[in-house]
């Protein structure tokens, strides 16, 4: 019987894997602490403990760092597509709470804050920055937007445009919480506070779409 062969990763991919990463959140410190204007690539490379040579061979330029740091951190801010199958407006009602709930957690972080903030510095100069960040909140509003159109499907909301109804409640969930964070006029909540703030936007909500 034959046996398989295992393919071994390259431990050249390896390396520059973990420099890569080195770099990126070494980019990001940077970034945040003296601002995209303020960083130089030799600060950058200097905290990353790498030469100049080695960072440009991964990274052509500071502002494709700047682009690879917020696609990064845009993806981990995207919640996994699929929420549960809602059957009676409570379990819609909960569903939408621990929704808003993970999603208020994730985006009120103080290193999203500062990655919104150097991306709206950056927004003329660099547009892939905000499209990156755009793209992730594209997708969490289509998980919101799926968990509604399904919720009208089976008579737990009343007919209308499902993704109108998304757009509103995720304007009622970040509307003048984010704002505030981002001028720092604010301190992050703690996950109580969140979640107290999630079931109150969730009632509100359904008090404005009744069964």
């Amino acid at each position: 019987m034959a046996m398989k062969s295992s393919v071994l990763p390259d431990p050249a991919s390896i390396d520059n894997g973990e420099m890569r990463k080195r770099i990126r959140r070494a980019a990001f410190q940077a970034f945040t602490k003296h601002g995209y204007a303020g960083t130089s690539t030799l600060q950058i490379a200097t905290r990353a403990k790498v030469s100049k040579r080695d960072l440009y061979a991964l990274f052509a330029s500071k502002q494709t760092m700047l682009v690879d740091c917020i696609k990064t951190r845009s993806a981990k801010m995207q919640l996994p597509p699929g929420l549960p199958v809602c059957r009676s407006r409570k379990m819609l009602a909960s569903t939408l709470v621990a929704f808003a709930t993970t999603l208020l957690m994730e985006t009120s972080h103080p290193a999203v804050i500062a990655m919104f903030r150097l991306a709206i510095s950056e927004a003329d100069r660099s547009p892939e920055v905000a499209q990156a960040l755009e793209e992730s909140r594209i997708a969490n509003r289509r998980t919101l937007t799926d968990l509604l159109a399904h919720a009208q499907s089976v008579g737990l909301l009343p007919s209308g445009d499902a993704a109108e109804m998304a757009s509103q409640f995720l304007a009622l969930l970040c509307g003048e919480l984010m704002l505030s964070l981002l001028l720092g006029v604010a301190a992050r909540r703690s996950r109580a506070q969140i979640e107290r703030h999630a079931a109150e936007v969730t009632n509100a909500f359904l008090r404005l779409h009744p069964q």
